[in-house]
């Protein structure tokens, strides 16, 4: 399997984009499974990020042979020789253009919200999907944004058939493609984790990357006592800077550190969705990055467990520092690595955590040091994640501090299944709430 996700196929693609660096460019990703990879390629690149929706339009007796595609802007394209050879009238390819433009705004709108389309003018649109099988949907996106105004069109994707490349060469001016295998069926089988994205994923990673691009306000430094906080951080943390988001209420409460897993960022849909059910029961949380763009290049930093964890106590240090958060309950939320690297950094001897959460975790890369952690730890898996309920299981074994395990039925190790992460996050929101009231935290 070349590719373990999107985000690990977003990070080599963004590899080989780098000879764009420096142009005037836009990120666009084709919804949905295109932006996940999309979002990585951007903040490789330091460029925008936007979705291009379009919707091809079918001929009326044969909806699955396209006669042309629409996009926003009032960007229509017909192909003339299909509407001749199809007999197709002006007032039918009017028929379907109104259907077909009334789901693509719907679908504009529910990805996008209120913030304005990303203009290709004159810019170099570089459309990202995460891979290719007929090619008539990119084809389309390209094309379109050609009709946008886009000064050159970059096509990139992680997988197509051997084909691909030589036949999308009269719609992009270049195209980039990591694999093409002789025995192409399906996207799906050059990925480990090929999940579905859904359409909540999407607006998470574009309202992130809207916000990574937004002038940055004035941080306190140090913070105020008494003042709440909403907002984007730059972490000293020893040798590196890190990137983050802290939200802290004005009033005393816990604050929640999050250490995400291998392959994923402070913008983790999943993270970000447990962070706001964190924030609505009145605590404050730090979603951050563990790693440097540059370190997340080389694949063995995503598992050094020593080296997050070194992250996360640095990070731990920087919080405490802050005059507002001097003594504030601290806890750590870990999902798949990064609950190793939690667990690692609690067990430190002066680490004075309050709580572990560990989601889908992996606490058994922690197992040397899981006898010294003293925080309550609550372990949550989910019922059809087998492999990883064995490891946590195991891992149970070694703990010594009040801990538990719960498992989340029905769910495998993404918690993708309906109502099975709002099971999870809800369970983290009731550990942490106990643990990081001000009588429970360490001496």
């Amino acid at each position: 399997m070349p590719f373990l996700d999107r985000l690990d196929a977003g990070r080599r693609l963004a590899s080989r984009l780098q000879h764009l660096r420096g142009e005037d460019l836009v990120v666009l990703g084709l919804p949905r499974g295109g932006v996940p990879v999309a979002a990585e390629v951007a903040r490789a690149l330091r460029a925008p990020l936007d979705v291009i929706v379009v919707r091809k339009l079918g001929v009326p007796v044969q909806p699955e042979l396209g006669m042309g595609a629409i996009g926003e802007g009032g960007v229509r394209i017909i192909n003339p020789e299909v509407t001749a050879i199809a007999r197709v009238s002006e007032s039918e390819i009017a028929a379907v253009e109104e259907r077909e433009r009334a789901e693509l705004l719907r679908r504009a709108r529910r990805f996008r919200g209120d913030r304005p389309r990303t203009p290709l003018a004159g810019r170099t649109a570089i459309i990202v999907d995460d891979g290719i099988a007929t090619g008539s949907t990119a084809r389309a996106a390209c094309q379109v944004a050609r009709a946008q105004g886009a000064a050159r069109v970059v096509l990139a994707v992680p997988v197509a058939p051997p084909a691909t490349p030589a036949t999308m060469g009269d719609d992009a001016d270049e195209v980039i493609c990591l694999e093409t295998p002789e025995h192409f069926l399906a996207i799906g089988e050059w990925y480990e984790d090929f999940s579905q994205t859904s359409d909540d994923e999407v607006v998470a990673l574009l309202r992130a990357a809207a916000a990574d691009r937004a002038p940055a306000g004035p941080v306190p430094e140090p913070l105020a006592a008494g003042a709440a906080w909403d907002g984007d951080v730059t972490i000293d943390a020893g040798r590196v800077r890190l990137a983050g988001h802290l939200n802290t209420p004005g009033a005393d409460a816990g604050l929640v550190l999050f250490a995400h897993g291998s392959g994923s960022s402070r913008h983790s849909p999943r993270n970000r969705f447990v962070a706001g059910v964190l924030a609505r029961a009145g605590l404050g949380t730090l979603l951050f990055d563990l790693l440097t763009p540059e370190e997340e290049r080389d694949p063995a930093n995503v598992f050094d467990i020593g080296l997050l964890a070194g992250r996360l106590t640095a990070t731990t240090r920087w919080l405490r520092e802050r005059a507002r958060l001097a003594g504030t309950p601290i806890g750590y939320f870990g999902a798949s690595t990064g609950a190793g690297a939690a667990l690692w950094a609690a067990a430190e001897p002066d680490a004075q955590i309050a709580a572990v959460v560990s989601r889908g975790g992996r606490p058994d890369l922690a197992i040397p040091r899981l006898a010294r952690v003293r925080a309550p730890t609550l372990l949550i898996v989910g019922g059809l994640d087998e492999v990883v309920l064995g490891m946590n299981r195991a891992a149970q074994e070694h703990l010594r501090c009040e801990n538990q395990l719960a498992v989340v039925p029905g769910a495998t190790h993404l918690f993708e299944e309906p109502g099975t992460l709002e099971q999870a996050a809800g369970l983290a929101r009731d550990w942490f709430t106990r643990y990081l009231a001000p009588a429970h935290a360490p001496a």
